[in-house]
């Protein structure tokens, strides 16, 4: 048997042994580690944790992480331990770092997968904030229509109204929104809400009839898109089917040809 599989066992007999009598816990071992590995959380890992599952427990998925990456490089320690040398050791690290990343790159697939349906969604969004708009200032408007916002935005317009709220009345805090968002005219709408919070009152009528006029704009845009996918859609159906009938008659043709030839 090879010597890295026999420590292998060996090991896990050990633990298993500990666990059991109460002298050691591996998940009290990877949460007094984990805090030494937070450098390596990512910037955006919350918020494409939120846009795929909304609120959930981030440190608990990113212990997990963690735990997964220092099982894989004791696995991979043990298995090159007969042979044992710095370039295992980088190895075993390297490899124990790419299944901690993995989790973090489906997220970052599954935010670009669903970019589309965000771009979808938005024009829907500002419509009902328009509504808000002509009754409320553009802050207050905003921080009313989290509640029901779809899922996918509330990170973000939290964000921003929490900047506005601390003190920041700078464009940032809707530029920041757009670039967490960065589907087609998200920048050009953030500028326009900006600038309808800067309008005088006399002024609110004219900006928010513009505004009123590019969310229309938009939601033609969404549903020609919509349209066009269904037709996509129906035509690639379409074509499916009459090239499974075109093969059906063709191999029944040839079918009966040999059959023919057979006679």
């Amino acid at each position: 048997m090879n010597t890295g599989i026999l420590f292998i066992i060996v090991g896990l007999i050990v633990i298993i042994i500990l666990e059991y009598n109460h002298h050691f816990s591996s998940r009290k071992f990877v949460k007094d580690a984990e805090p030494y590995f937070r450098f390596l959380m990512e910037d955006d890992y919350q918020f494409l944790l939120n846009v795929k599952y909304g609120e959930v427990d981030v440190n608990k998925l990113f212990g997990q992480r963690v735990r997964n990456g220092l099982i894989t490089i004791v696995f991979m320690i043990f298995i090159f331990l007969s042979k044992m040398s710095f370039v295992y050791i980088v190895l075993s690290v390297i490899l124990g770092y790419v299944i901690f990343k993995v989790p973090y790159q489906n997220l970052k697939a599954y935010y670009k997968n669903n970019l589309h349906r965000i771009n979808l969604m938005l024009p829907y969004y500002l419509k009902s904030l328009e509504i808000l708009i002509q009754h409320y200032t553009v802050p207050v408007a905003i921080s009313k229509s989290i509640d029901t916002a779809p899922e996918i935005f509330k990170p973000g317009l939290q964000k921003l109204i929490a900047k506005i709220d601390a003190g920041d009345s700078s464009v940032d805090p809707y530029m920041d929104f757009a670039n967490e968002y960065p589907v087609r005219d998200s920048m050009r709408m953030m500028r326009l809400l900006y600038r309808l919070s800067l309008g005088s009152q006399e002024n609110k009528q004219e900006q928010l009839l513009m505004f009123s006029r590019t969310i229309s704009s938009l939601q033609n845009k969404a549903r020609e898109q919509k349209y066009k996918e269904r037709l996509d859609k129906m035509e690639n159906k379409t074509m499916l089917m009459l090239t499974g009938t075109g093969g059906g008659i063709l191999l029944f043709l040839l079918l009966s040809m040999m059959m023919m030839m057979n006679f």
